[in-house]
């Protein structure tokens, strides 16, 4: 009986550690979605692009080799 026993616990375990797996990948697809459909401000920034600002001549200054 106890090998009987034994191969139940195994398949929960299995079955625990599978089905976590899947609560847990659907956890962070749906953070994602709601992080990307509620910022209204990482729109703004995005509209904005490249800016070379006096900081980043600085840098390319200091860069140059």
């Amino acid at each position: 009986m106890s090998q009987k026993n034994a191969k139940l616990s195994r398949r929960n375990f299995l079955l625990s550690v599978g089905a976590g797996g899947v609560a847990g990948a659907a956890a962070i697809v749906g953070g994602k979605q709601a992080l990307q459909g509620s910022s209204t401000e990482g729109d703004k920034r995005k509209s904005r692009g490249y800016q070379e600002t006096a900081h980043v001549n600085n840098y390319y200054r200091t860069a140059k080799v």
